[in-house]
């Protein structure tokens, strides 16, 4: 008998289901028996389809779409119980989330940090932004993202990542990133300069953890080195790769 997800890995594979492109991308596929049509239809790449899936099925724990013999084309494909129910799952939950955001609306936080509240992960530096350009770049895709006080973030993603979260200039996201991947800008450095003003260092001698706060009332947490010779309220940069500014969709 296939194995179906149970609570736990349906939760998982959701995700922010009102706004993932790859829950669209299983619902098209059950609407079009084809992957290949998909992923015309949800206007990405048929390797962008495929990783979609693949990612589902290793969240859900079990196989969302099969091979289906026969047909006018030879052959297609179809989802399995369990994937029609994510795609079950997927719409009462998007249904109860909008109730609950239209009941907020105009009465609390906004839209986007109530979305940030689902989002539980391992990376403490979570930054609201808004993207502001999107360009191929060295194979891969170069995300500009301004933050609300006015700086700006780079991040690196592949194409099939911006095409499945269907990036464009005015899209709001979270910039999510490691503490351990932040560290103490010193000298030129390439990377991501942050300016901020120190509200917390460690003295040790071997170094230690350090925040910063920047223009628009975030925060961005690192580990600096020992010997820094920083305080609390001096000013300081941070320093992070693109490479370790992962995106994800605010809502």
């Amino acid at each position: 008998m296939p194995r179906k997800p149970n609570a736990l890995q349906l939760a998982g594979a959701l995700g922010h289901a009102g706004a993932d492109k790859r829950v669209e991308i299983l619902r098209r596929v059950a609407e079009a028996g084809s992957i290949s049509q998909a992923a015309r239809d949800a206007g990405v790449s048929y390797k962008a389809a495929w990783q979609a899936l693949d990612t589902l099925n290793n969240l859900a724990g079990a196989a969302l779409v099969e091979r289906a013999v026969g047909g006018a084309g030879g052959g297609g494909a179809r989802l399995t119980p369990a994937g029609l129910q994510v795609l079950q799952a997927a719409d009462e939950v998007g249904q109860a989330r909008r109730q609950v955001l239209a009941q907020l609306a105009g009465k609390g936080p906004p839209a986007q940090a109530v979305a940030g509240l689902a989002l539980r992960t391992s990376m403490r530096n979570q930054l609201p932004a808004v993207v502001e350009k999107v360009q191929a770049h060295a194979g891969a895709m170069r995300v500009l993202l301004r933050l609300p006080g006015g700086q700006s973030l780079d991040s690196r993603i592949t194409r099939e990542s911006a095409q499945l979260l269907g990036l464009a200039a005015g899209l709001p996201v979270l910039a999510l990133c490691k503490a351990t991947a932040v560290g103490l800008a010193i000298g030129e450095e390439a990377g991501n300069r942050l300016q901020g003003h120190v509200t917390r260092i460690s003295r040790a001698a071997g170094g230690g953890e350090f925040a910063l706060a920047l223009d628009g009332g975030q925060s961005l947490v690192g580990f600096a080195a020992g010997g820094h010779g920083l305080r609390p309220g001096d000013e300081a940069a941070a320093l992070v790769s693109d490479a370790a500014i992962v995106i994800a969709l605010a809502g």
